[in-house]
């Protein structure tokens, strides 16, 4: 899945749509002390009060929204895993009502091996999402929702509990005031844990092959949800392949670049992402990085490169995910580091900057085109040189 089906799911969360059919709703409680099932409940999703139904698609939301391989990850289940949870959730997939719930049942067991810091809930949903196709031409008058793609999924998040606030009230009718004492747990379904999509839908086809993650939080995957929960392959995220890709080419050319050079790279690589925007996000092995360093003015080696892949990765044939390299390559700032300030730049900008020797000292030197401001003040232009 790219950010774009990822998009398609999301803004279909909402309560009457047409487009969005939620069968059930799967609640299960968990005690934090013991990893039991305290309690759990199975309804029609469309017999909540709409308020309810309100925070819930609000909670779906959050789950699925973040950066592919960031917050999100798309996972390939592994072969042959004992206990397999991509049979799980398929048999899950395929059934209704008391075995799609014995299914998630035995995927809250996997879930439940490791204590919890705080009770919580894990909420599953089984639903139906479904594309529209486009119209074959502007002369038909066959509506794009007369054929749509239909897509069976299971959604799942996992939300903390709160302890209830102590308040003070105010009675209007006995005038007076009252300490208002609830021991009830509020379920926090503005911030998700984690939770997962089955199957992955990509171009308006469904992969059971493959499951979408959420992790708790940016580049920090629960890796144990990953490979004992979900049965997931091993993943890199956004922030080590970027590590990856400077450290393949501190190895290759050196660790020290022109800003003008570096430009050109995340241009190069830019282009490629712009390129292949329909198709699958793409990959950079050490052939395309060997091309993106040519094409930027570097001389190199293949065999260089193919060795700085098998050092770094210990995998010579190992692919970066281009978009983990240069992400939102025209708004994206990169950092400028100096012991005396840090610049932030946008990555198409770098060439206009160069690190020059002025009166024996070096110096940040950043072509523009207007003058600068400072809190709101024009600085004043000095001619180069002087005193």
């Amino acid at each position: 899945m790219d950010k774009k089906d990822v998009a398609n799911i999301r803004k279909q969360l909402k309560t009457d749509n047409d487009l969005l059919r939620i069968a059930d709703i799967f609640n299960v409680y968990i005690m934090k002390e013991s990893t039991d099932m305290y309690h759990y409940q199975r309804q029609p999703f469309e017999m909540l009060d709409i308020d309810q139904q309100e925070l819930f698609m609000n909670n779906f939301k959050k789950v699925l929204t973040g950066q592919m391989n960031e917050k999100l990850f798309e996972l390939k289940f592994k072969r042959d895993a004992e206990n397999s949870s991509q049979l799980i959730l398929h048999k899950g997939l395929l059934g209704e009502g008391e075995d799609w719930q014995e299914q998630m049942l035995q995927m809250t067991e996997k879930m439940i091996q490791n204590p919890f810091e705080k009770d919580i809930v894990i909420t599953f949903i089984r639903g139906e999402y479904m594309k529209p196709t486009k119209k074959r031409s502007e002369e038909s008058d066959e509506s794009s929702r007369d054929t749509v793609y239909s897509h069976p999924f299971t959604l799942c998040t996992v939300n903390k509990t709160e302890e209830p606030k102590k308040e003070i009230q105010f009675d209007y009718i006995e005038k007076e005031f009252k300490y208002k004492v609830e021991v009830d747990p509020v379920i926090d379904l503005k911030n998700p844990m984690t939770g997962f999509l089955f199957p992955c839908i990509t171009n308006h086809a469904s992969d059971v092959n493959h499951v979408l993650y959420a992790a708790p939080k940016a580049n920090e995957p629960d890796f144990h949800f990953i490979e004992e929960v979900l049965n997931g392959e091993e993943i890199m995220t956004a922030q080590e392949d970027k590590a990856v890709f400077e450290e393949v080419i501190k190895s290759v050319v050196g660790d020290r670049l022109s800003p003008s050079t570096l430009a050109k790279v995340y241009s190069e690589i830019n282009t490629t992402i712009e390129e292949n925007e329909e198709d699958e996000p793409p990959k950079l092995d050490y052939k395309d990085v060997e091309r993106v360093l040519t094409n930027s003015g570097e001389k190199v080696e293949t065999d260089k490169v193919k060795e700085a892949f098998q050092l770094i990765t210990d995998d010579e044939s190992y692919e970066l995910k281009a978009g983990s390299i240069v992400p939102k390559y025209k708004s994206k700032s990169i950092k400028i580091q100096t012991m005396i300030a840090n610049i932030s730049i946008s990555p198409q900008d770098l060439q206009y900057v160069r690190q020059v020797n002025y009166k024996g000292k070096r110096c940040i030197m950043i072509e523009i085109e207007e003058d600068a401001e400072i809190d709101g003040f024009k600085m004043l232009p000095e001619a180069f040189g002087e005193e």
